[in-house]
């Protein structure tokens, strides 16, 4: 992992740890449940522009949806993302996803102290929808190249280790002991030459097996009046192979809202996964939003 995302991660977390001083509550007894539906929209109209231009829509559904339980010193906090968005653009020949995630996020932790428990983690990853690799033909019609569909890939990732909670909405999981399986389809590998891989995946195998250590963490606060932010970070470094390889993931979500039914939402999510791309992956997302509580 190169050096500065090593700095970067150790600042995310830093600030994490120092806003933890901040005003936080309790964590309240019992069920506590939240959700959010936002449907984003972004348009582009041009009609004999001098400077050009190209006719374009997309729709994003997103959901996020919280479950918490406290009791005893028991805590189990699940959360729950979905998204999935399309766009068109004029003269393209196909529809481009802009947006695909499923993530389900589980906690359960045994206080042994007033803010530290014992913890066991969950964490699954995914997409709805296939992907598509896009280029031309020698006509230079757009093609595309099925490059990924549901579970494929697919993490799934279990830890043990210890879990620090403020809050509901601040809360660090750090897990010595964590195994991370990547599931994908043997359409993608049975034609890999030797010595290439699909998501960190050889020739002819659907899965890869991982023991490390991970580190994930939560902080959502109101910046301003109408504007909350959240933070979410994920370390992976893995035993068995290049544990200097950290795995990074890190989104950021801003929900300015306007009025009880609409908001501005920006997500700028940086993802390092040396099995997937070896580089750093940047996905930002911007739209008009209407909600729905769920």
């Amino acid at each position: 992992m190169n050096p500065k995302f090593y700095f970067l991660s150790v600042l995310l977390l830093s600030s994490i740890v120092v806003m933890a001083q901040e005003n936080s509550s309790e964590p309240e007894e019992g069920w506590k449940r939240s959700g959010k539906g936002t449907l984003l929209v972004n348009q582009a109209a041009f009609s004999d522009w001098a400077s050009g231009g190209v006719n374009s829509v997309s729709l994003s559904l997103n959901v996020d949806y919280d479950l918490n339980y406290f009791e005893n010193g028991w805590a189990w906090d699940t959360k729950f993302l979905g998204s999935y968005g399309l766009s068109y653009i004029e003269g393209d020949t196909f529809l481009k996803k802009t947006n695909d995630r499923i993530e389900i996020n589980s906690l359960l932790g045994k206080q042994f102290s007033e803010r530290w428990s014992y913890s066991t983690l969950f964490n699954f990853k995914s997409q709805f929808a296939r992907g598509y690799r896009f280029g031309e033909n020698e006509d230079g019609k757009e093609t595309r190249t099925l490059r990924t569909h549901f579970f494929s890939p697919a993490y799934i990732q279990f830890g043990i280790g210890f879990y620090w909670k403020k809050s509901n909405d601040l809360w660090v999981n750090i897990a010595p002991f964590s195994q991370r399986i990547t599931m994908v389809s043997r359409r993608f590998t049975r034609d890999l030459e030797p010595g290439k891989e699909y998501f960190g995946v050889g020739q002819g195998d659907n899965h890869l097996f991982e023991l490390g250590a991970s580190v994930n963490a939560f902080y959502k606060f109101k910046a301003m009046e109408n504007i909350t932010l959240e933070n979410r970070l994920g370390l992976y470094s893995d035993y068995l192979g290049d544990p200097q390889n950290i795995d990074f993931d890190y989104t950021v979500a801003a929900h300015m809202q306007i009025n009880k039914y609409v908001s501005t939402n920006l997500e700028l999510q940086l993802v390092y996964d040396d099995n997937a791309v070896g580089r750093l992956q940047v996905r930002e997302v911007f739209g008009i939003g209407v909600n729905l509580d769920l």
